[in-house]
């Protein structure tokens, strides 16, 4: 495979063509320095034999150019000792490291900065397009001349540093509207002095950083720079502007580029979720390497060495970065190259508890992965004696579990009661752009017959039949069932539940009234459009952008969008009063009235499916109770309490 051939970048030669590329995980101590959680994390994809690792942006300036409050930083040489360690590590496991320097300019919080007003290159306000849309997070003030020329100097620092330390290169972060970008931006760059104007005035702050970053690290130090080849913003940079950028890079002795897209304002194209198409911004990558004479790196969601694969041979880019998808997997390369692609656990770009976290103030994790910052203690290790364990359910928290259990060498069986493994996670890959979560089941499914786990389908358990079986542990995942209100005329013939719609069970006539505003509702609305129905939503919700409130930002930003443009009735501040023959009598603003519809969908939500829990409380010596039988939540939590219940026995 080409993805496995040597390649050059400058004076560094890497044994594949896969990069991790940078992507802030929140695991620096709160000063910025390097942890032990955060060398484990780095040299587990580095055991996985991926090509080149790019350490996650380190501030060059802290405290105003911090992007967030734990980043790691590079801004003072009392860092070099955590980072040469990091570097150490890495590269005892074969890999290669770089790092980037980065200063976050407009696109950071007033807690990051200590209350310290933030920096740009002008005055362009930094927009929530997200959580409330058109509202300013932060107003930055423009930099100084001098205060341009000391940031030169910085990033300066910062790679002599990096170099110090053992890296075997750096990148310039210039991209995702950051402050390399902000001034190379003519949305985010509106000065009029010899730093802004116009083309040449715009590039000259990277310029300098180049040529400082050049004469502190030497001729023969690789320098890679990152860019943002569209920012999906009017106004800002597009392909065009970025093809004269990069001549300009190369020009100035840059050794790579790495393209990538977006700014804050579409952050949702740079973390793209499940609703963007793999590879979406490839094209990118092609433009730029069409006119330059470098290694271009690609990026963009993903998550499939075989498509990484096409990539290269259709020359489109020199490597191809796989970011979530070697959170997710660190190990991908490896099974990649021993043709192992089946055994892959494959991102789903669910956003969930990477950039969310993030966004919450936390360290990052996986919603699939459940050892990410946790690589050591986490390792999965043989138990010290066998046993037979019975896993009730197979949703995800029990395939999981089962996992978990039989690598640790116990004898596991997995009880499902229904004919098939997935439980109700099988419903979440109906809905449009919910595709992908499929690969979830599929390397789960995949894992049960790979570890030959004994699985029981259409088998309820009783305390009777655990009796029986007398099995030294029990992990219960028995799941969640709908909600079913007591409202008058509930049990009419033309009332069904969002599951059974989702589920195939149900024909839904020619027009559906979905009641519910929640993820489920407004997915199950979306689902019985694209079917070609008639549809309305109501909600008890206040307004139309508090609808699917409980999602994941970026899908959730991508649904809302689409509810919009679509052809379907939302009556938020609404609630049911009654259920009667052709409608359902609603209570608004305006009063009780009634809407007409064939058919009634409810979508209130989940309460746990606790029976066998309850049953079994005291009969069994070792039990655990995981996922939404606990309460009803993510599959982030259902999978992480699966691995966590078998690590325990």
């Amino acid at each position: 495979m080409k993805l496995f051939e040597p390649i050059q970048i400058g004076s560094m030669k890497l044994r594949n063509r896969i990069v991790m590329p940078p992507m802030t995980t929140s695991f620096a101590n709160e000063t910025g320095a390097v942890t032990e959680r955060l060398v484990d994390y780095y040299v587990e994809r580095a055991r996985g034999k991926v090509g080149l690792i790019v350490v996650e942006a380190a501030c060059v300036e802290s405290v105003l150019g911090r992007l967030i409050i734990s980043q790691l930083r590079i801004d003072s040489d009392k860092y070099l000792p955590g980072l040469a360690d990091l570097v150490e590590a890495v590269h005892f496991q074969g890999g290669k490291i770089a790092l980037q320097i980065h200063h976050a300019g407009r696109e950071t919080t007033l807690e990051a900065t200590e209350g310290r007003t933030p920096v740009s290159s002008s005055n362009v306000p930094y927009i929530d397009m997200y959580g409330s849309p058109g509202s300013v997070v932060v107003r930055p003030r423009p930099l100084k001349i001098k205060e341009i020329s000391d940031l030169v100097e910085k990033f300066g620092e910062g790679a002599r540093r990096a170099k110090a330390a053992g890296f075997d290169a750096v990148e310039i972060h210039g991209a995702h509207g950051y402050l390399v970008a902000q001034f190379l931006s003519p949305y985010a760059n509106k000065r009029i002095d010899k730093y802004g104007k116009d083309f040449n005035g715009r590039m000259r702050f990277a310029l300098e950083v180049i040529e400082r970053v050049r004469e502190k690290v030497g001729a023969d130090y690789p320098i890679i720079f990152r860019i943002s080849a569209d920012e999906f913003i009017k106004g800002g940079i597009t392909l065009e502007l970025a093809e004269k950028i990069a001549m300009k890079l190369e020009k100035a002795g840059i050794n790579a580029i790495h393209v990538s897209g977006s700014l804050s304002e579409t952050e949702h194209m740079c973390e793209a979720p499940m609703a963007i198409e793999r590879g979406y911004m490839v094209h990118l990558a092609e433009g730029i390497k069409k006119i330059v004479n470098i290694p271009v790196i690609t990026v963009g969601r993903i998550n499939d060495p075989e498509l990484a694969e096409r990539i290269l041979q259709d020359g489109r880019a020199d490597l191809v970065a796989m970011g979530r998808a070697l959170i997710t997997d660190p190990m991908l390369p490896v099974k990649t190259m021993e043709n192992r692609l089946d055994e892959i656990r494959r991102c789903i770009a669910c956003d969930t508890g990477c950039i969310n976290r993030l966004f919450a103030g936390l360290r990052i994790t996986c919603n699939i992965n459940s050892e990410v910052g946790k690589e050591k203690e986490y390792r999965i290790t043989r138990a010290e004696k066998a046993k037979n364990v019975l896993v009730v359910g197979g949703g995800l928290a029990g395939m999981e579990a089962a996992r978990v259990a039989a690598l640790r060498g116990h004898h596991v069986t997995l009880s499902e009661k229904t004919n098939e493994l997935g439980g109700q996670f099988i419903l979440a890959t109906k809905p449009p752009h919910k595709e992908e979560l499929q690969n979830i089941l599929d390397y789960l499914r995949n894992q049960m017959d790979k570890l030959k786990i004994a699985i029981e389908l259409q088998r309820e358990v009783t305390p009777e039949l655990v009796d029986e079986t007398n099995p030294d542990a029990v992990i219960v995942a028995t799941g969640a069932v709908p909600i079913v209100p007591s409202i008058p005329g509930i049990e009419s013939r033309n009332v069904v539940t969002a599951w059974d719609v989702l589920a195939g069970k149900v024909d839904v006539r020619n027009d559906a009234v979905v009641i519910g505003g929640g993820e489920i509702g407004c997915e199950t609305a979306e689902y019985l459009f694209e079917l070609g129905k008639d549809v309305t939503l109501v909600t008890r919700r206040l307004h139309f952008q508090d609808l699917a409130s409980e999602m994941e930002t970026f899908n959730r930003y991508l649904l809302l969008k689409r509810l919009k443009e679509e052809q379907i009735r939302v009556h938020t501040h609404t609630s049911l009063q009654e259920i009667v023959d052709g409608g359902v009598v609603v209570s608004d603003d305006r009063g009780k009235h009634t809407l007409n519809t064939e058919t009634v969908i409810l979508a209130f939500g989940s309460q746990s499916n606790d029976g066998v829990a309850k049953a079994l409380n005291g009969k069994v010596e070792e039990l655990f109770v995981v996922g939404d039988c606990v309460k009803p939540r993510r599959s982030l939590e259902a999978i992480h309490e699966g691995s966590w219940a078998a690590r325990q026995i």
